[in-house]
């Protein structure tokens, strides 16, 4: 299995972890299934949306599978008046990963990033 970024980063600060495995299938990258084939509960998959603010440009939000991105919040901790979802087709030319790849840790380009709290 080849090595991520993440987990380079995870190794260097000697940080246990688990590689998994599972057969992407490019039509349905969604949370659920990707929790359903590593087998994990769908709160423990996470998502990192790519979104786009009105003055801070491109940003990376990363949210629990079974959560909505609200972009408003979003908007509102990054210092937006809005923001709204990059286009698929944008995606790898902005972070270096492809659709269902892109990941805050290990990211090649650097973005800014914001946790978005779970009530």
């Amino acid at each position: 299995m080849k090595k991520t970024n993440a987990a380079r980063s995870l190794d260097r600060l000697k940080i246990d972890y688990k590689l998994v495995e599972y057969e992407v299938d490019e039509s349905d990258l969604s949370a659920e299934t990707v929790a359903r084939k590593v087998n994990l509960p769908l709160e423990q998959v996470f998502k990192t949306l790519v979104v786009r603010g009105d003055k801070t440009g491109v940003l990376l939000a990363c949210i629990p599978g079974n959560m909505e991105l609200d972009l408003k919040a979003m908007a509102a901790v990054s210092g937006n008046k809005n923001v709204e979802m990059v286009h698929v087709g944008e995606i790898q030319q902005l972070t270096g990963y492809i659709r269902g790849g892109s990941r805050r840790s290990g990211q090649k380009n650097s973005i800014p990033f914001s946790w978005m709290s779970v009530p």
